[in-house]
């Protein structure tokens, strides 16, 4: 058994037979080597390449019917997109032109409103002013007055002796008194 298994592992002990080797020969050998590779190629690799090519094209065939299906639902995508933007800038459009009546009538009644502060204030300033003359006006007369009265309390004081202060006391005393006779 030794033997046996020698001579497939050495390879000094197989001999060199004509019917198995290289061929040197380029031109002779490979036309004839290629043609029965493809031959083999061909026969075995016909039911693999089939199917490789049919999955392949089965591929591409779906891939080419969801790239469909999706360009469809960009299509309907890009439709409603182009309905609602023409929606909003509708809405747009009217909030703008709300928007700038709105503003107008602020703008009318900011001024109407300033209008009325303003005529307010100057009613407030005239009402003040007029005040503070009156005061002015008074307290010029209580001067005015003191004076006169420091004035004539001082001649009075001056010319009265007095004899001249208990006959006014007496005139006056009697003029209270005529004054409570005809009250009671």
């Amino acid at each position: 058994m030794k033997n046996v298994t020698d001579s497939f592992v050495f390879s000094r002990h197989w001999p060199s037979a004509g019917s198995f080797g290289f061929n040197t020969d380029i031109l002779a050998t490979n036309p004839i080597n290629l043609s029965v590779v493809i031959g083999v190629l061909i026969f075995f690799g016909k039911g693999v390449l089939n199917d490789l090519l049919d999955n392949r094209k089965q591929r591409i065939l779906s891939t080419i019917r969801n790239s469909e299906e999706l360009r469809r639902g960009a299509i309907e995508q890009l439709e409603k997109a182009r309905v609602r933007l023409q929606k909003v800038e509708l809405e747009a459009d009217e909030y703008r032109m709300n928007g700038y009546s709105e503003i107008e009538r602020e703008k009318e009644n900011l001024i109407k409103a300033t209008c009325d502060s303003l005529e307010r204030l100057e009613n407030y300033k005239n009402e003040t002013l007029h005040f503070e003359q009156q005061r002015a006006i008074n307290q010029v007369r209580q001067r005015v007055f003191q004076q006169a009265l420091q004035g004539a309390l001082g001649t009075l004081n001056s010319c009265l002796n007095t004899e001249l202060h208990f006959r006014a006391i007496r005139t006056n005393i009697g003029i209270l008194g005529a004054m409570e006779e005809i009250t009671d």
